[in-house]
């Protein structure tokens, strides 16, 4: 589930943002859209805005509005960010964000400097107390999801968070750009391993001991491959691969493995992480398998929330030393039996 203090970030933060991604996504000249659904649009922006209190003078009653809280979730990602992508990921005017950095910094949240590699581009970071302000937010913005959905039912609950996924999937295409699915081909592998090894170096500062885990994986895969019983995804972006996920056997015949879900930094935000999760659930309960189970770190924020709204379930959590990083592994299970 993504936090409803943030989930505006997928959709816009406005209800005329919605109404035009209803607008943009809809009239490609086959399609009408009809006043009453714009009206429905309307309507249900009106009503959510209320519920989770974005437009309250302080988002989740702090001194950040909403835009602000959006740029210190999307730096919290990453370690270092570029500012340019940073503005191109959350569409906000460039002089607009720059006042929002500056405030930051003189507050002593973010630290700004020249990129390594180009001085003409400006690289921005949580400073600790950055991290502080992202955990205060992020605590409470789950707090929040927690005490709303606490009030209702539990099928309510899981009709809640499918038709929060399917609002998200549906409006996050950009227009005019091809996605889809499709199976591995020669090369696809060696692609998993190298974009796995460059991102989380990239983002996470993972050393090559992360890089050879993922290609002991795809080995394994390779020389144990049951057709019937494991499967793994490509995701295209404009025919280009953006990203992958692998469902595997797992310790036991009725156990299956969700692995190396993988989303490029230049596809995020387009539902396409999700899609790949169900394609490997839909597959394991297809194959026969009771359960799904996954294993990551907590650090991967944003992968445990498209897992949490898949309906996987957190286990358990346990420290380790791995990749070169001080971590916390998490073990996430989904009853596949449960799913309607």
């Amino acid at each position: 589930m993504i936090p409803l203090g943030f989930c505006y970030r997928a959709l816009g933060s406005t209800e005329e943002a919605i109404v035009d991604s209803v607008k943009e996504f809809s009239n490609d000249g086959s399609v009408t859209v009809t006043s009453e659904r714009v009206a429905a649009v309307r309507s249900f922006s009106r009503f959510f805005t209320s519920v989770i209190g974005v437009l309250d003078e302080g988002l989740l009653n702090s001194p950040y509005s909403l835009s602000e809280a959006r740029v210190i979730f999307e730096l919290a990602q990453a370690d270092v960010t570029e500012v340019v992508a940073l503005r191109r990921t959350l569409d906000l005017d460039p002089g607009y964000l720059s006042r929002i950095l500056a405030r930051f910094e003189a507050d002593g949240l973010v630290a700004r400097e020249r990129s390594g590699t180009d001085g003409r581009r400006q690289t921005v970071r949580l400073t600790e107390a950055g991290h502080e302000v992202f955990r205060m937010l992020d605590s409470r913005s789950a707090d929040q999801v927690e005490q709303l959905l606490g009030a209702i039912p539990d099928p309510d609950q899981q009709r809640v968070v499918a038709a929060m996924a399917t609002i998200q999937s549906a409006l996050a295409a950009r227009p005019g750009s091809s996605v889809r699915l499709r199976a591995l081909r020669p090369g696809d592998l060696g692609w998993v391993v190298h974009r796995h090894g460059v991102l989380y170096a990239d983002e996470y500062g993972w050393d090559a001991t992360f890089e050879a885990l993922v290609a002991q994986i795809v080995a394994h895969y390779v020389a144990g491959h049951d057709p019937h019983r494991e499967n793994g995804w490509i995701a295209e972006l404009d025919g280009q691969p953006v990203g992958c996920v692998f469902c595997v056997r797992g310790d036991d015949e009725n156990t299956a493995k969700l692995r190396l879900l993988l989303v490029e930094p230049s596809a995020r935000g387009l539902g396409i992480g999700a899609r790949l999760v169900d394609a490997c659930v839909r597959f394991a309960r297809g194959a026969g398998y009771h359960a799904i189970t996954l294993w990551t770190n907590d650090v991967l924020a944003a992968a445990c929330r498209i897992y949490q709204r898949a309906g996987f379930e957190l286990v358990k959590e346990e420290k380790h030393r791995s990749f070169g990083h001080d971590l916390v592994g998490q073990y996430w299970r989904l009853e596949l039996s449960n799913l309607p």
